[in-house]
């Protein structure tokens, strides 16, 4: 088995953190740049910045926000939220990210994958996919866009084989029935992704204890988890977390 990475999301709306639950009920928790470097410091692998308003409102990302932010960790950073060109991503990228993060555009015009993976590399560009079950779509989970707020006509696993295609270099499957409940990641939509396409998928959505990232790793065949919730309350510390999988021969990058 190959190292698993543990990823803290940061959801910012109004330059806050906020958490909610399955996509409703947001509660602001405190300051991404404040927040950002603490995670930082315990040994988290990545992070997640979402903007999580922007495709809605119809505005561009807080960009000094995330400038503000990069300059605070040192370790691989994706951002994402109202990216709608490669002006856009250029800017993301110059204020200081790894990695571009485009759902609702990506749906909107998904041209934008060629270009982005043309001009920066695949490994910059992720595919962010919020799905919800759904009987009437072909693999029994449909596409949501602007925050989880609108229904598509896209299949998920449809979309993430296309996305691949078109040179996503990774994918973060966030299901929207799991979200905030602290009850565990949706298994059985993880390892259907993650068996459908070569590039790494992260697990997102309903992390409450550990064990439910042993269970993503093993079961689920995610390459990475995303957490916010059994962090951002002070549950646990990343180091924890870490410890605790290490300890069940899941391998992880060991905490400075």
């Amino acid at each position: 088995m190959l190292q698993k990475r543990v990823i803290i999301c940061l959801d910012v709306r109004e330059g806050k953190t906020t958490k909610g639950i399955k996509f409703k009920g947001n509660v602001d928790l405190g300051d991404p740049v404040e927040m950002a470097r603490a995670y930082y410091e315990d040994g988290v692998d990545e992070l997640v910045f979402y903007d999580i308003t922007a495709s809605a409102e119809k505005r561009g990302i807080m960009i000094d926000v995330v400038r503000r932010v990069a300059e605070q960790i040192f370790i691989p950073f994706s951002v994402g939220g109202g990216l709608g060109s490669v002006e856009d991503m250029r800017e993301v990228l110059l204020a200081g990210a790894e990695k571009i993060s485009v759902n609702t555009q990506a749906v909107s015009n998904p041209g934008i994958i060629d270009s982005g993976a043309a001009l920066f590399g695949n490994q910059c560009i992720v595919l962010g996919m919020d799905v919800a079950r759904d009987v009437s779509s072909a693999s029994g989970y449909r596409v949501y866009t602007h925050g989880g707020r609108t229904r598509t006509q896209l299949d998920a696993l449809q979309w993430a084989r296309e996305a691949e295609q078109r040179g996503a270099g990774e994918i973060v499957l966030n299901s929207i029935d799991a979200d905030g409940t602290k009850e565990g990641y949706e298994l059985n939509v993880t390892r259907m992704i993650s068996e459908a396409v070569g590039i790494p998928v992260v697990a997102s959505g309903g992390a409450g204890e550990p064990e439910h990232l042993a269970r993503v790793f093993r079961e689920g065949n995610a390459d990475a988890a995303l957490i916010a919730s059994m962090v951002h309350y002070g549950k646990y510390t990343v180091a924890q977390i870490k410890s605790f999988l290490a300890a069940r021969g899941i391998p992880v990058r060991t905490t400075v």
